[in-house]
């Protein structure tokens, strides 16, 4: 519709002036608007588009005396030598398995979190009570992923001076007896997906809230009348009412499948968990800074554009599915 509506523009010079002169007026009239939002477009020209500029590095054999644009081009060699090098691939791959692994807990066990917490919320009655409640699950959204990560390596840490509360527990129950959690490989995933239901179920159920209490009331009431429960309005009434939200923010949340943060990994794991906790974003940043050849910032720029162009067909496969299944996607 839009490619038609441009060709009948500029077959037609006449509207074309006409077009370009009403949106001139529209400018004119709402210049104060234009002017809050160039803030935000120049942050996002600088901070968002101008460093797409440093994609190139993935394609050079980047040497930091000569810059990016000084140095060899190298076309494929660092997508190559990260995928089938007999250096690099074992950690390439097992980095790119826990990465999805790791996503893949969070859609399934995490993504849910928040649909449920904003469905409770709704139920509460008494304002007061339920601001209260929401105030309180948002407020670990608001701390820093180093208080996160230290409060939950407090609960957890197990030595000869000191042992957590939740160590001690899993210690006497048996869930530990060969070992320390924050050492076991096999917890690292279930810590690291828990830590994130702390800090964001609460803020994340925001959208859901607002989502629910758009849905009319007079739906309810028709159920109620018709002698339906609270199972049955949530059923027929209130998943309903929220589909196209939560269809929207699973696909974005599938897009964002391979955006695992290093922040918190970094702050998690150690050496007894690199099997299980290493990821795509962490493996780039070691190879970046931490490794004595300098060429390998290539390598680490190439893992982010590797994560990237996943992340693209992900919401693109996502959003077609979902037109071709429920008539409902982001474009």
């Amino acid at each position: 519709m839009a490619a038609e509506s441009t060709r009948r523009l500029i077959g037609n010079p006449d509207a074309f002036v006409d077009s370009c002169r009403k949106n001139f007026e529209g400018f004119r009239r709402d210049w104060r608007l234009y002017c809050l939002l160039a803030p935000m477009l120049v942050w996002y020209l600088l901070f968002v588009y101008k460093p797409m500029g440093g994609l190139l590095v993935a394609f050079k054999d980047y040497k930091p005396d000569r810059g990016i644009l000084g140095s060899d081009f190298a076309g494929f060699y660092n997508f190559a030598k990260l995928m089938f090098d007999a250096t690099f691939k074992r950690e390439f791959w097992g980095a790119f398995r826990n990465t999805f692994m790791i996503s893949l807990y969070g859609l399934i066990f995490a993504f849910p979190i928040p649909i449920i917490l904003a469905i409770l919320f709704s139920e509460i009655v008494h304002d007061r009570y339920r601001k209260l409640v929401q105030t309180l699950t948002y407020l670990p959204y608001f701390l820093s992923e180093v208080t996160i990560t230290g409060l939950a390596l407090m609960l957890l840490k197990e030595s000869s001076l000191s042992t957590g509360i939740i160590a001690r527990t899993m210690l006497d129950l048996g869930f530990t007896p060969d070992g320390k959690i924050l050492e076991t490989a096999r917890y690292f995933r279930p810590l690291f997906c828990i830590t994130g239901i702390w800090k964001e179920a609460g803020y994340s159920s925001i959208v859901f809230f607002a989502a629910i209490m758009g849905v009319s009331p007079s739906l309810y009431e028709a159920l109620r009348v018709d002698g339906g429960n609270k199972i049955q309005e949530l059923r027929y009434v209130t998943l309903p009412g929220i589909s196209i939200t939560l269809t929207i923010m699973i696909i974005m949340r599938i897009g964002h499948m391979l955006s695992v943060g290093y922040e918190r990994v970094i702050l998690l794991y150690n050496i007894s968990t690199y099997a299980s906790g290493d990821v795509l974003s962490t493996l780039a940043y070691r190879l970046a800074l931490f490794v004595g050849n300098q060429s390998n910032t290539g390598m680490g720029s190439a893992i982010d554009m590797f994560n990237s162009v996943i992340g693209f067909f992900l919401v693109i496969g996502a959003n077609y599915v979902s037109r071709r299944v429920s008539s409902t996607s982001l474009w």
